[in-house]
């Protein structure tokens, strides 16, 4: 029998996403040592292609905490399609390892990855087209702090990118309604809006002013202008970006009682004013404390914690 993998929120179903953010709120104890039967400690593979702060030191947190042990492992140890093809690590590493993770580039890795090992469970712990960690992350901070999702509002404001499709995704299970406020060139197509529509989401729109976005919404998200591999783009994605501040007059739009919300690492004056991430509204340090518990639960799921 095939093994469940997370490689993205779609993965799953909404009750599944409801059932994890269930175990996310639960201490580590409640949910047994899946990672160490007999007390012997299963190891996790974590290879990384992309270097990390939050999703190395949650997920090696969180397979420690389930009982397992994980071993980090830089992309250029193993050297993918260059050393030797995904597949044949994958399998290697599916003979020491209970479950396989891993951070990279373009998200066909991790699609054959799993391929490779469908009795091993593999988690994308961000890829080019999905970042599922983290928008389980999201999803559990706004619920801690605006309660029952169905029916509020989430607002995104920037590049329709892997994080803002995750946390649309999310979402859109939870019964909320989407908007994003994204410029011209950086914005979802048609066919997308209407896939997160069909997920299940109350409205999706998108806006090319992000005040409009905003207006109302309980959360508002950003991320960075430029990701990691983008560096070349720089100049030119934040001339593209101009007006995309989510500053105070930005937040004044969005409901009263709004949160502040951002995947970090933030650039101070490009994609959030300073008094906005530092302020009174943001929550950005408590959302990215809940990875550890975000990623403790997907672990969890994946290896039959209900």
């Amino acid at each position: 029998m095939s093994s469940r993998s997370c490689l993205d929120v779609t993965d799953f179903t909404a009750d599944e996403v409801a059932a994890i953010l269930a175990l996310a709120e639960l201490p580590p104890a409640a949910l047994g040592h899946p990672l160490g039967a007999r007390g012997v400690p299963g190891g996790v593979a974590l290879i990384f292609e992309k270097p990390s702060n939050r999703t190395r030191q949650s997920m090696e947190v969180a397979v420690a905490q389930l009982g397992g042990h994980p071993v980090y492992t830089r992309a250029d140890e193993v050297g993918f399609d260059i050393r030797e093809p995904v597949e044949d690590v994958a399998r290697i590493m599916a003979g020491y390892h209970s479950v396989i993770a891993a951070r990279v580039f373009a998200h066909s890795l991790v699609e054959r990855i799993a391929a490779a090992v469908p009795d091993t469970p593999v988690v994308n712990m961000l890829s080019d087209h999905s970042h599922p960690l983290q928008a389980f992350a999201d999803a559990l901070t706004m619920q801690q702090l605006l309660g029952p999702l169905a029916g509020k509002t989430v607002a995104y404001v920037g590049d329709y990118n892997n994080v803002s499709r995750s946390l649309a995704e999310i979402a859109a299970l939870l019964g909320m309604h989407v908007r994003l406020g994204c410029p011209p060139g950086f914005a979802a197509d048609d066919a997308e809006l209407e896939r997160i529509l069909l997920l299940g989401a109350a409205s999706v729109e998108q806006f090319g002013r992000p005040h409009e976005a905003v207006r109302g919404a309980h959360a508002v998200h950003t991320d960075t202008w430029v990701s990691m591999g983008q560096e070349d783009d720089k100049e030119a994605r934040r001339q593209a970006f101009e007006g995309f501040t989510v500053d105070a007059e930005m937040m004044a739009a969005a409901d009263p009682r709004a949160v502040f919300m951002h995947c970090l690492p933030a650039y101070r004056g490009f994609e959030v004013a300073a008094d906005v991430i530092d302020g009174p509204q943001s929550v950005v340090f408590q959302q990215g404390h809940n990875r550890l518990h975000a990623a403790r639960a997907i672990l969890a799921f994946l290896l039959g914690v209900r």
